[in-house]
């Protein structure tokens, strides 16, 4: 009897320690392998799916409405050419999104608005990318909607530079300083943040993984900001990347590498396969 109330008390300890340990997943322009990227139904799947966060990206048409795209022209993604600010949202919705193929299909592209109705109440956060431009215009969207506080604002500027701007809106968003290690001002950049403001996150992109910010990063992380690190492109960690995890087998070096340098938050493109990579570390739980 003994014997199987110690297991017990383990295993609930075991299980307290992995939720404590749990990895959060953002799924880069939604479940874009699936649907269109950044399309309603990339998010939506991306959602069903079970991750903690979809990432999109803000741009805004010639009468005034932020629509979800990430190129400055909608050439690549859509049927037509052009600026979205060449034209009004009505105009814009005739364009169909292409989808990974390179095929025209029937979804059209979103308003931000859409979005955040179509996420409203979900366990899901949303990573506002390319948004430096619109934070005011974003936070009435999202007052509208009722759903500000699950948005995530990000930027790639100094605190001086998000105060001149933006002035008191920044204390009433979550915020998430975007920080290129491979400057030599990286950890003055972000000691500058911690002074002024309590970040949600500190997004650290890198070509190359000599930074010691990636070995020693706990001035980040007991302040209760998450350290998040993205295994989409190359380009953005030295190599540790989705490809090598799943179209080579190679964890040790990608996701795992990740994880050893201190990452909370993994952004991705390969959404399904992570989560299930987790799971199996005991990450998150089989549920999640």
């Amino acid at each position: 009897m003994r014997t199987k109330l110690i297991v017990t008390v383990l295993l609930l300890a075991a299980g307290s320690l992995k939720a404590q340990k749990k990895v959060l997943v953002a799924a880069h322009r939604g479940d874009w392998r699936n649907a269109p990227e950044n399309s309603l139904r990339a998010f939506e799947y991306a959602a069903a799916m079970g991750v903690d966060i979809v990432e999109l990206d803000l741009n805004k048409t010639k009468d005034g409405v932020l629509i979800i795209m990430h190129d400055q022209t909608i050439d690549r993604t859509t049927n037509g050419k052009g600026k979205p600010s060449d034209y009004t949202l009505e105009e814009i919705r005739k364009f169909g999104l292409k989808n990974g193929l390179g095929r025209v299909t029937r979804n059209s592209i979103p308003t931000f608005k859409e979005v955040m109705q179509a996420l409203k109440g979900k366990p899901i956060m949303v990573n506002l990318d390319k948004s430096y431009p619109y934070y005011r215009e974003a936070c009435q969207a999202l007052n509208e909607t009722g759903t500000l506080k699950q948005a995530i604002f990000k930027a790639e500027v100094t605190y001086p530079a998000m105060k001149e701007r933006y002035g008191s809106l920044i204390d009433s968003i979550t915020y998430m300083p975007v920080v290129n290690l491979d400057k030599p001002d990286a950890r003055l950049i972000i000691n500058e943040y911690l002074q002024h403001m309590k970040p949600w996150a500190f997004e650290l992109n890198f070509k190359t993984d000599t930074s010691s910010i990636l070995t020693d990063n706990k001035f980040i992380t007991r302040t209760g900001a998450k350290v998040w690190l993205n295994s989409l492109w190359a380009s953005l960690n030295a190599g540790h990347d989705d490809d090598l995890a799943v179209e080579e087998g190679n964890k040790k070096d990608s996701w795992d590498w990740l994880l050893a340098h201190g990452a909370m938050v993994l952004q991705t493109d390969r959404p399904r396969e992570l989560l299930a990579y987790l799971r199996f570390r005991y990450l998150r739980s089989q549920k999640d």
